[in-house]
């Protein structure tokens, strides 16, 4: 008996037929030089055997991988895969699959994951930039060798691709403005220490909403985090322990929010009632803990499409990377729920 990975081959329907696989392969394609009865013959084999076309393999003897290779930073976290769902679901109207490889937010294995995907003959890569990169030669050279390249979520301008992104600034001072509105006077921001432009644009937004509603950005309220749980406990935990402990905070991403709402907790602490907390991202937790926490939306999947739409775009285009890269920058939606709405 056959297991799953032990799938029929066209060697398997031919020796059933005693023919040989070029007949099968023809009459599998519906070559016109193949006989209808023996298409009949090999197509009721093909399904008696289970067989299965391997589209991958057939385009690459066409010269054509119609594969895209697409690199995330991390498999854990909700943001990415729904990212990935956009992707897959225009890429599938093409007829394109897609492989996925995962930095773990590391430099080198991005890079690794590059080479990958250009021995591989990609016909294109998307790509979330990982935390600890610094240096985007890998990233060049994928534009040097004419191979479609599109970032999103984390960008970088200097390499003058296609991107999409959320305006993480916009969404940051909404959020900050939005525990203004709730009679918060004290309000932290735990931010992230990782050199990444969406975080620092992020930090601007909250010293900003700040500024413009007449408060003071204070030094003692900043705390800046490696983006995980366990240190936004730890950094929420040190903002509890000041001479005046605040009474909101906007995290920079839900992961570091859960941490600072467990420190809180464990501080005897209510939300929103003693300390209101609001996150970024919109992870699928957010919505189950308690209090539900509230946070920016990012349009993953409508980032996801956008990105799929952009690399078509380039591909059937004529003039790859001669143009102005276009970047496409998505409105974060707040959701506000229990961790903030002190009005409730």
């Amino acid at each position: 008996m056959r297991g799953i990975i032990d799938r029929s081959t066209i060697l398997d329907i031919a020796r059933e037929l005693q023919l040989n696989a070029s007949t099968v392969s023809r009459a599998l394609n519906n070559h016109k030089a193949i006989s209808e009865a023996t298409k009949e013959r090999v197509s009721k084999t093909a399904k008696r055997l289970k067989y299965q076309h391997n589209k991958i393999a057939s385009s690459l003897r066409l010269g054509r991988s119609n594969i895209i290779g697409v690199i995330i930073p991390s498999a854990e976290i909700n943001f990415f895969g729904s990212v990935v769902h956009g992707i897959e679901k225009v890429a599938n109207e093409k007829n394109y699959n897609i492989i996925i490889y995962q930095s773990n937010e590391l430099m080198e294995t991005e890079i690794k994951g590059v080479n990958t995907f250009l021995r591989s003959r990609v016909e294109g890569v998307l790509a979330s930039i990982a935390k600890e990169t610094t240096s985007f030669n890998h990233y060049r050279e994928i534009k040097k060798l004419g191979v479609p390249l599109v970032l999103f979520d984390r960008a970088n301008d200097d390499l003058d691709v296609p991107s999409v992104v959320i305006d993480d600034y916009q969404g940051a001072y909404q959020a900050t403005a939005h525990l203004i509105s709730q009679g918060c006077k004290r309000i932290a921001h735990i931010g992230a220490e990782q050199p990444v432009a969406i975080f620092k644009h992020r930090l601007n937004g909250y010293k900003d909403a700040l500024v413009d509603h007449g408060m003071e950005v204070k030094e003692d309220l900043l705390k800046y985090a490696t983006v995980t749980i366990d240190s936004g406990r730890d950094c929420m935990k040190q903002l509890l322990n000041i001479k005046q402990p605040p009474d909101a905070v906007f995290a920079v991403e839900d992961f570091t929010a859960l941490g600072a709402i467990q420190a809180i907790k464990a501080a005897n602490k209510k939300i929103p009632h003693d300390v209101a907390i609001i996150g970024f991202a919109n992870e699928v937790f957010g919505e189950y803990i308690t209090p539900s926490l509230s946070t920016v939306d990012q349009q993953t999947i409508k980032m996801g499409e956008e990105a799929a739409n952009l690399f078509f775009e380039m591909l059937e285009g004529k003039s790859l990377y001669k143009e102005p890269a276009k970047k496409l920058v998505l409105k974060p939606q707040l959701i506000f729920r229990e961790s903030s709405l002190k009005t409730l």
